[in-house]
């Protein structure tokens, strides 16, 4: 006498074409104020605690200023105009996500650079603000903090968004 066959064995099973279909997983939406407390809270957490691991307290502080507040900035100012008023740019919808990406974080790196060069030169011989260590880390910390915060939204970003249909 054989044994009855169990019924999910993989020849009792239904064809393929007759079960139904799991809808898509629906992608998190791009919530614009979400992106920027993650982009201020994660580069403040991470810098913030190596900064007190090794001693180094003018880190601790930069962490919660320069690069968190560069990285929220970057975010902030990305996201909108990556959202244009919830309309996005066709074209921010139909350059590969790599380029896109690329050529985002170039321009928002090149401006935060310039603006701590800015803060670190022009600043102490045109203001009152003497010359001190923490404005020379503003030309290391904006770009880097930009170019982090916005290359992760513009990936977020593109990764909610789907190309018109023609």
């Amino acid at each position: 006498m054989t044994a009855p066959k169990h019924r999910t064995s993989p020849d009792r099973a239904a064809p393929r074409s007759s079960r139904p279909q799991q809808p898509p997983r629906p992608s998190r939406p791009f919530t614009l104020w979400r992106e920027v407390l993650t982009s201020y809270a994660a580069p403040a957490l991470t810098a913030g605690t190596a900064g007190v691991l090794t001693g180094q307290r003018d880190l601790a502080v930069a962490a919660c200023t320069s690069i968190a507040g560069t990285s929220a900035v970057a975010a902030f100012l990305v996201g909108t105009w990556l959202r244009h008023g919830g309309r996005p740019r066709r074209w921010t919808l139909t350059t590969p996500r790599g380029v896109l990406t690329a050529v985002l974080v170039i321009t928002t790196a090149a401006a935060a650079a310039l603006l701590g060069w800015f803060a670190a030169q022009w600043l102490p011989a045109h203001t009152p603000l003497p010359a001190a260590p923490w404005l020379e880390r503003l030309r290391v910390d904006l770009p880097v903090s930009a170019a982090l915060a916005t290359t992760i939204v513009t990936l977020r970003w593109r990764g909610t968004t789907t190309a018109p249909s023609a």
